[in-house]
């Protein structure tokens, strides 16, 4: 909205997200989660895919990109209303397939490299699922699985210059602080604040990105 290009500005982003995934795996760990064995055993199927993912979307036209990017958004709304809960016998169900497990983190990792925004829900919900861990225990390995995957992605896009480094540099100090303390806040059941305001931003982000920057 402030008057980059769709593809500049989804790379710029990458730098505070960046700086909002650490902070978060910082801020989750003062609250006694380490959960990263986990992301471990995940993190080179979604490293690859990120990259992919990344050169992918410095290819795309920027009108075009902003417009899939608006539809994704509008389509993931559904899934950001509803509120994911492990069943009580999660801990009990039999493990679902490996290749499956990682055709599902692949699927999740392109889009973080290529679009990002959003990525938490559907990977909360993955680890929830397949990984069998409660939602706070999730968002602890999913701040750290995209830590890494926005490195890996960011690092494509400041290679082909898409980064607005002044921009970014604000937004990481923002989304630094946000991230360490919202974590926190997750950790101790602040799910419920946070929800609403993803919802609101979510909407009016794609209504933009669907008008174009005509509209």
């Amino acid at each position: 909205m402030l008057g980059l290009p769709a593809t500049v500005a989804n790379a710029t982003s990458r730098v505070g997200v960046f700086a909002q995934s650490l902070s978060a795996v910082a801020g989750f760990r003062q609250e006694g989660f380490r959960d990263l064995g986990v992301a471990l055993r995940i993190l080179p199927t979604m490293l690859i895919a990120a990259w992919i993912g990344a050169k992918l979307a410095t290819s795309i036209d920027d009108e075009l990109f902003g417009r899939i990017f608006g539809g994704v958004m509008l389509l993931a709304l559904p899934v950001i209303l509803w509120n994911p809960r492990p069943p009580a016998d999660a801990a009990n169900r039999p493990a679902m397939a490996m290749p499956l497990q990682h055709a599902i983190y692949f699927a999740i990792g392109l889009y973080s490299g290529a679009i990002q925004a959003g990525v938490g829900i559907p990977l909360t919900l993955a680890l929830v699922g397949a990984g069998r861990l409660d939602l706070v225990r999730a968002s602890s390995v999913k701040v750290a699985l995209t830590s890494a995957t926005t490195a890996v992605a960011l690092a494509q896009f400041i290679w082909v210059g898409k980064v607005a480094w002044m921009q970014g540099l604000i937004l990481a100090v923002g989304m630094g602080l946000g991230g360490y303390f919202g974590s926190r806040i997750g950790a101790r059941g602040g799910e419920k604040l946070l929800r609403p305001a993803l919802t609101v931003c979510v909407v009016l982000l794609a209504i933009r990105m669907l008008l174009g920057s005509g509209g």
